[in-house]
């Protein structure tokens, strides 16, 4: 499954903010809707926001930056999430890591040269029992071991 993100545009941002901006808890509704719909949150965006709901720039911004999931530029057409959270590493997350960047040559948080692949760490996919864990474009794998972040890494490189 292969995300098809709009192209950054100052009036459909401003549409998306206008759309949430009454809604509880709107700078995290927002930022969420615009990296729905761009795939990232545009830095552009951060001052739009913070003015449409009075806050300062560096609230937004905060808010933008302490969530991990929030990008500040577009992801590869694939994006793996692998688990870093605790369990994950007891049960050999951290050689898996390792392995899928040697494999696709990026280390986490980057993307791959041909913007195909774009790998990331997660903490805490909910998955500790069958750690280690990653997700796939949004499908959640568990029980990891090198045979399948091998076909994992092939899947996303396609």
């Amino acid at each position: 499954m292969t995300a098809v993100f709009e192209l950054w545009d100052e009036t459909r941002g401003m549409e998306i903010i206008a759309e949430h901006a009454s809604q509880e808890g709107a700078t995290l509704v927002i930022l969420h809707a615009l990296q729905e719909a761009f795939g990232y949150v545009p830095e552009a965006a951060i001052p739009m926001v913070a003015q449409a709901l009075n806050l300062s720039r560096a609230e937004v911004h905060g808010v933008f930056t302490f969530y991990h999931d929030f990008r500040h530029k577009p992801a590869g057409r694939h994006v793996l999430k692998l688990c870093r959270a605790e369990a994950c590493q007891a049960a050999g997350g951290d050689a898996l890591a390792a392995r899928a960047e040697a494999k696709l040559g990026v280390t986490l948080g980057n993307t791959t040269a041909d913007d195909r692949v774009t790998l990331e760490p997660i903490y805490c996919l909910g998955l500790c029992a069958t750690a280690p864990s990653a997700m796939l474009d949004g499908r959640l794998i568990g029980r990891l071991d090198e045979t399948r972040i091998d076909a994992l890494v092939a899947e996303a490189q396609r």
